[in-house]
């Protein structure tokens, strides 16, 4: 009599609201346990892990934490996390917690990002502005990066995010879009330095998408506009980006390797 295959677990940084609580319910739904990385909203980090954590018991048939495995059957736990990805030592024990709590790490996604706190020409952004954006999409991006090419499995995926706005080249993104443009270049190095190893790196690049995020301070004549210029005629939505980190993550994904994918409708 062989065990049951190992459940995957996967670890998604900015994974407690938008986008990212979205791929944790996408991922967890088909039986991955999720570690859930959050910097700020305690609350509904948290939340969040209680909901997948129920669901897998529900679907245990009240057995805590329940019984699906990698290949999708049942539903996979998940533990929130506070940790600020631009501080290596808080990369670090986003791992130690995956390993404590599930004994392994399969999957690594990095959604986590941040905006200027105001848009703008270079010549009138500050130093503040230039370390919110460097220091949580370059700096962060590169120190899960790091970790994950010493401690994911064989076998492994690790799913960066850029944008799509580096096409797009929107007036005032400058610091933004350079910043996305290292992910890019980072994604695709480390997807040939861990050759060998069965790994598959990969970048999502996403357009216009209907977070609270984005949708904060926007008029809804600004989204209609905005919707008017993507060919499938709407934004994007979380569970539209959800879905291509769930395949990239998954066995159909697997010959996916070293690319950007833009899930953007066509805008770009």
């Amino acid at each position: 009599m062989t065990g049951a295959t190992p459940r995957r677990v996967a670890i998604v940084a900015g994974g407690g609201r938008g986008i990212g609580a979205e791929i944790a319910r996408r991922l967890a739904a088909g039986g991955v346990d999720v570690v859930i990385g959050y910097v700020q909203d305690t609350v509904a980090a948290e939340k969040l892990a209680g909901e997948i954590s129920g669901a897998a018991s529900g679907a245990a048939g009240g057995t805590p934490g329940g019984t699906g495995n990698g290949a999708g059957g049942g539903s996979g736990r998940a533990l929130a996390v506070r940790a600020d990805i631009a501080r290596t030592d808080d990369v670090v024990l986003l791992f130690d917690a995956a390993e404590a709590a599930y004994g392994r790490v399969d999957i690594v996604v990095c959604s986590a990002g941040a905006h200027a706190a105001r848009r703008g020409p270079i010549a009138d952004t500050d130093d503040d502005d230039f370390h919110r954006v460097v220091d949580v999409n370059l700096r962060g991006t590169f120190h899960l990066l790091r970790a994950a090419a010493n401690r994911v499995r064989p076998g492994g995926r690790v799913i960066t995010f850029s944008s799509s706005a580096l096409a797009l080249g929107a007036p005032g993104q400058a610091l933004y879009n350079a910043a996305k443009s290292a992910v890019e270049v980072l994604t695709r190095q480390l997807a040939k330095e861990l050759a060998g190893r069965d790994i598959t790196v990969n970048a999502i690049a996403p357009g216009p998408t209907g977070t609270e995020l984005f949708l904060s301070g926007r008029p809804p004549e600004a989204i209609e506009a905005l919707a008017a210029q993507i060919p499938l005629g709407r934004i994007g939505r979380p569970e539209d980006i959800a879905a291509v980190v769930e395949f990239l993550a998954g066995e159909d994904g697997g010959w996916i390797n070293g690319q950007v994918v833009r899930a953007n409708g066509g805008i770009v």
